[in-house]
């Protein structure tokens, strides 16, 4: 479990030492003194719940607690499906590429956690995408779904470099709940 000291919270809140012992004192921003001493420290989550219930901004625990997701497709129905479905999840944030050049610059600079890959774009762009990512040891970590056309045809699909699969027409809600559990692994996302 993480904690932060008054100090650290003020820096994060861009506010003075003092007003967050204030925050603390009054009971607003729930935490613990350190036994035998007048020192304060407060928990990740317990910081993270006050920023959320007084709209303030996560500022740097933004990226440890949202979940970054890059979806690269040109079906606009699909891009508009998924938006409404991470939308009633809090813990994401979105970023949309349609093409692989565009994915590229995407990648560099939204550092997502995961990159949906639509294979109706071109199987051999979608697999450029997915190869190019995983070669590249800034994005090994990465969480990569290959979401793939049913279009009756029997061509088979490299699933090999890939975290989860899934076959258009697919339930969202699905997605983005093993997401949640693929992601959630390696980020605490709130």
């Amino acid at each position: 479990m993480k904690v932060f000291t008054t100090g650290q919270v003020a820096k994060i809140c861009k506010v003075a030492p003092r007003t967050v012992s204030k925050w603390f004192d009054s009971g607003r921003l729930k935490g613990y003194r350190i036994p035998g001493s007048q020192d304060r420290r407060i928990p990740r989550e317990y910081l993270i719940k006050f920023l959320k219930e007084h709209g303030m901004p996560l500022g740097d625990l933004e990226d440890e607690t949202l979940a970054k997701v890059l979806i690269v497709a040109q079906d606009q129905i699909l891009i508009e499906n998924l938006k409404r479905e991470f939308s009633i999840e809090k813990a994401f944030r979105l970023a949309v590429a349609t093409s692989g050049f565009d994915a590229g610059i995407q990648a560099e600079s939204f550092h997502p956690d995961c990159v949906i890959a639509d294979y109706s774009i071109g199987k051999m762009e979608a697999k450029q995408i997915v190869d190019n990512l995983r070669r590249n040891n800034e994005f090994s970590e990465i969480v990569l779904i290959g979401l793939f056309p049913d279009d009756g045809s029997t061509m088979s699909f490299d699933r090999s470099n890939l975290n989860e699969t899934f076959k258009k027409p697919f339930d969202s809600s699905l997605l983005v709940e093993r997401l949640r559990t693929l992601i959630g692994s390696k980020k605490e996302l709130v």
